[in-house]
């Protein structure tokens, strides 16, 4: 989905996974703070848009979900996992239910794919899912936001902020009254800073929820069975993920940013050393300078100073070793 956003003065495209909205509107670091002041908006509109409707859709929903939401309260955010047998993570859904329709965005172009999997299971329950994203937009408000939200949409509020799911047709004019908008450079670093994992950034095919920290967030210990859940309960009792999340603080002298699947090695090994990791987001901070996500080996010392790349890296523990 491309969003008509990209006609705002000084809006230069994404590109990959964020491709179709703004990678920022021309000054990156004025609307990083004006989104850490509650100001301004963030174009999410390429992300998926699935919504679940029907008798049976949080009873349907929570047999297949990491996350339990068989009685979530109207209004009531949360975010869930899906995984594959082996406990590997397919899917993250960032949920809200507005008492009739249990609403959820995705990351781009994946909700085919989550919609397939989830009609395949449907059987004799009584639900409906459905793309919106052709008709549904989600914009992003920061914490603090005053923002007044428009009449009938659907709002996912946390910590973060709120996530709207307007008309699509709405963008336009929801941009013009609540502007400056702000790119998706200015949200993502953001993200990093909160140290908060995104499918496809922070995970590979062999994925556990544990190695993200998205044990409680996302994935719910008490729950009844779901697909995955014996890796998810055998890690959690018995044993440690292989890899951890870590954050990283990165030589500021350094021009370009390692990019996803930049190797991290010990400091002290060089850059002949063993791979131990490897970066999954990295982002320039308005406060912080150059910052990264990581995921590296368990065993790796908290203390340890790294390199990514050959730029120079300390790191902060996400997930404890």
């Amino acid at each position: 989905m491309k969003s008509p956003l990209l006609s705002l003065p000084g809006a230069v495209p994404a590109e990959g996974r964020d491709e179709g909205v703004a990678a920022h509107y021309g000054d990156l670091f004025r609307e990083q703070r004006a989104l850490a002041d509650g100001n301004g908006f963030v174009d999410l509109s390429h992300r998926g848009v699935v919504t679940v409707t029907g008798d049976d859709r949080l009873s349907w929903l929570h047999l297949l979900l990491t996350q339990h939401v068989s009685d979530l309260a109207p209004n009531q955010a949360t975010e869930a996992l899906i995984l594959s047998a082996n406990g590997h993570i397919e899917h993250a859904m960032y949920l809200v239910y507005d008492g009739t329709t249990v609403w959820m965005h995705v990351e781009p172009d994946t909700q085919g794919d989550l919609i397939a999997y989830l009609e395949s299971m449907k059987f004799f329950y009584r639900v409906e899912v459905a793309d919106r994203t052709g008709d549904i937009a989600v914009v992003h408000l920061p914490a603090g936001s005053i923002a007044e939200t428009p009449d009938g949409a659907a709002v996912r509020e946390t910590p973060q902020g709120r996530d709207l799911f307007l008309p699509r047709a709405d963008l336009e004019a929801y941009a013009a009254a609540h502007g400056p908008a702000a790119g998706i450079l200015a949200y993502e670093a953001l993200r990093v800073e909160g140290h908060r994992p995104r499918v496809g950034f922070e995970t590979d095919h062999r994925t556990i929820p544990h190695e993200l920290g998205w044990i409680g967030g996302a994935v719910h210990l008490q729950k009844g069975c779901y697909r995955g859940q014996e890796t998810v309960a055998r890690v959690h009792n018995l044993g440690k993920p292989p890899r951890r999340l870590v954050f990283l603080h990165l030589d500021g002298s350094e021009v370009h940013l390692p990019g996803h699947g930049t190797p991290v090695r010990l400091a002290a090994d060089g850059q002949e050393g063993r791979q131990l990791g490897f970066i999954t987001t990295s982002a320039r901070h308005h406060e912080l300078g150059p910052i990264a996500l990581a995921l590296v080996k368990r065993n790796v010392a908290v203390d340890a100073e790294l390199l990514a790349g050959d730029t120079a890296a300390a790191q902060e523990t996400v997930v404890e070793p």
